[in-house]
């Protein structure tokens, strides 16, 4: 049997957070989740996620910190949700080490269909690596 597909939703909201585990638990992946920058790096060690949908907006490290710490220990594709969709955020995400930005609020179907999207490259690009 395959192994599930591991990505770490990093939140601190508890209903938006429940929302993402739900809507890419539908992607049949295996979903963990953090509330905090600390809780996520410490999980991302672990797990080794291919994901990680990072919340800018955290309590402790921020989105930003959170990511550009992520970004030396793990290549894993970083899609930065957050409230605040001004250009200079996303250009700073971006710098921090994130791949992609979406905007809160997101619609569910939008979410499935970029991660979809995301994970199918990752799959070819490692099925063509090796």
């Amino acid at each position: 049997m395959a192994e599930r597909t591991r990505v770490l939703v990093v939140e601190d909201d508890p209903d938006i957070r429940e929302l993402l585990v739900m809507v890419l638990g539908q992607l049949d992946l295996d979903v963990h989740q953090a509330s905090s920058g600390t809780q996520a790096l410490e999980m991302a060690r672990e797990i080794e996620p291919a994901l990680v949908t990072l919340d800018l907006g955290l309590p402790d490290i921020d989105g930003l910190e959170t990511c550009r710490r992520l970004r030396e220990f793990s290549d894993a594709y970083v899609l930065m949700l957050t409230a605040r969709d001004e250009r200079t955020d996303r250009d700073v995400g971006l710098e921090s080490g994130a791949d992609a930005f979406m905007a809160k609020p997101f619609s569910p179907k939008a979410l499935r269909t970029r991660v979809a999207e995301v994970l199918a490259a990752r799959a070819d690009g490692a099925a063509t690596d090796g």
